[in-house]
């Protein structure tokens, strides 16, 4: 009798471990986030000890230095000169989001959206989320055609001075060889340290290494998961998609000091712990990360990053490193504003970047995206560059390893053109004013395309070693081009006029209306115009 018992008791348990397996991608929205937490946090307990030290060594560096912790020693922070100088460099999205090549970079966020195009597509070409979820496109992540060197040397072509690409985005999987997970492309996928082998062929062509870091959004990211049968809620895959919480903030569109996302101190100092982990193994000149590191529970920690980053960069170089925030992320002066795909209206006194894409669907690869112009991005360029600014500029390479061919072209113009114009682009630094002409650009993130398109009449100045550079974004029909700002009564007597990379001797005269050149009826050159104005000894 004792034996049947057990045995039936056996057979119960069984059943029940079958019927828990089946339901483990059943809905979790609604429940416990701490216990969500701690299932995410029981994905990642074999890299405790990893973890806890690169803390300890966080806690050490953060206060041996010229900066501590506290945004009354960060607001310290001057802005390297080189990154000043360098004016372009590029940023890459790149990861699992590649294979699929739909919607955008967001497609692991998305798909568990119901009802969303990206839902719809993943369903018809895949099948449901439960039964084919985002871990399962990291096999097809192969990038058997990733060639390093090739990339580094197409960078180097387009004129850029650094190169960031994304050592993890909001997906969770690690472009890097990372010590604190099992979910990295050296563990998985094409079983490389992408990213570091990336760092290496940048700077043998003599270019700065950058790290962007959106790891701090994944607290949220696959949490529309929860919300339906899927694999976001399986425990056993907690380690990737977790902590995966309810995204919580008072409305849309509002500074992030609005959102109540659940926030653990734990998760918190993973992040704080991976971002560390990227700067003691690639010591990286440029730090990117996204909005969310202004999520105000992670504050404290983000200085204490900060802290640690600049005292770290100085211990290994000859200049401090640089971090990049938007919004209101980070106090302005301890680092660098950027302005996701927009741009400002004026001269900025503090240094600040913009970084867009040269896709206008996406970040990420994606099939039938279209591009930006070369003129247009060198438009841009000379715009930020005359408003004390650089542009970063994005390139989505396929999930093989290969860039497309339409962007490799458009970024070998851009270069061909900084080889005859960067006299004008490189070092400088602001006029008095940033330019005249009649095309306003629309200030503010989000609004990279609302200006219009630039005229011959539209002219951005830059200065560099006593020399004034007046760059017209197009070249006047009728051969005649006057800059008003340089009237006769103005604080500059023009001595010289010169176009950059043309021998033709430039005629000119100084009237009370502005300083009128006389210019061929056909420009050496496209795009954009640079004249060199030396003033009169």
């Amino acid at each position: 009798m004792r034996f049947r018992l057990n045995l039936a008791a056996i057979v119960y348990i069984t059943m029940g471990a079958v019927c828990l397996a089946q339901q483990s991608n059943a809905p979790t929205a609604g429940t416990d986030p701490s216990i969500l937490d701690r299932q995410w946090q029981a994905g990642n307990s074999q890299y405790d000890a990893q973890r806890k030290a690169i803390l300890q060594d966080v806690e050490r560096v953060s206060h041996q230095g010229p900066f501590r912790p506290d945004y009354e020693s960060l607001s310290q922070y001057k802005v390297p000169e080189w990154y000043k100088d360098a004016k372009f460099g590029i940023f890459i999205h790149w990861g699992v989001y590649s294979v699929p090549a739909f919607g955008s970079e967001w497609y692991p966020r998305e798909m568990y959206i119901q009802g969303s195009e990206v839902y719809r597509h993943h369903v018809a070409t895949y099948g449901p989320p439960d039964k084919f979820g985002y871990k399962d496109f990291i096999p097809m992540f192969k990038a058997e055609h990733f060639d390093p060197q090739t990339w580094a040397h197409l960078f180097k072509e387009s004129g850029a001075k650094y190169v960031v690409p994304v050592f993890e985005h909001h997906d969770g999987f690690a472009m890097y060889d990372s010590g604190l997970s099992d979910w990295t492309v050296a563990k998985m996928g094409p079983h490389r340290d992408t990213s570091g082998e990336l760092a290496k062929a940048v700077r043998a062509e003599g270019l700065h290494l950058g790290a962007s870091s959106h790891r701090v959004e994944h607290n949220f990211f696959l949490g529309e998961g929860r919300k339906f049968d899927s694999d976001v809620n399986d425990p056993n895959y907690a380690g990737f998609y977790g902590p995966a919480h309810a995204r919580l903030e008072n409305k849309e569109n509002t500074p992030v000091s609005n959102d109540f996302t659940f926030l653990s101190k734990d998760y918190a100092d993973d992040w704080l712990a991976r971002s560390a982990e990227i700067v003691e193994k690639y010591h990286p000149d440029v730090m990117y990360f996204d909005w969310w590191i202004g999520q105000p529970g992670l504050r404290n920690h983000l200085a204490q990053f900060a802290a640690f980053y600049y005292n770290d960069s100085l211990h290994h170089g000859d200049h401090v490193g640089v971090i990049n925030y938007k919004d209101y992320a980070m106090e302005q002066h301890s680092a660098v504003l950027d302005v996701e795909r927009g741009q400002l209206g004026d001269i900025r006194p503090l240094y600040w970047q913009t970084d867009t894409s040269i896709s206008n669907k996406s970040w990420g690869y994606i099939e039938h995206d279209t591009f930006k112009t070369p003129e247009f991005v060198i438009h841009q360029l000379v715009d930020i560059v005359s408003k004390n600014g650089n542009l970063l500029m994005n390139v989505g390479p396929r999930s093989d390893g290969t860039i497309p061919e339409e962007v490799q072209v458009i970024l070998r113009q851009i270069g061909a053109w900084l080889k005859v114009n960067g006299e004008a682009i490189y070092g400088t630094r602001p006029w008095i004013i940033y330019g005249e002409g009649p095309t306003r650009v629309v200030a503010g993130s989000f609004n990279d395309t609302a200006a219009g398109a630039f005229t011959p009449q539209d002219i951005r100045f830059t200065t560099k070693d006593g020399a004034l550079y007046a760059i017209a974004l197009g070249w006047p029909q009728d051969g005649h081009l006057t800059i008003h700002s340089l009237a006769s009564t103005s604080n500059l007597n023009v001595g010289d006029v010169t176009l950059l990379g043309s021998a033709i001797k430039i005629s000119f005269k100084q009237e009370a209306d502005g300083l009128h050149l006389n210019l061929p009826a056909k420009p050496e050159g496209m795009y954009a115009y640079s004249f060199k104005i030396t003033p009169a000894r």
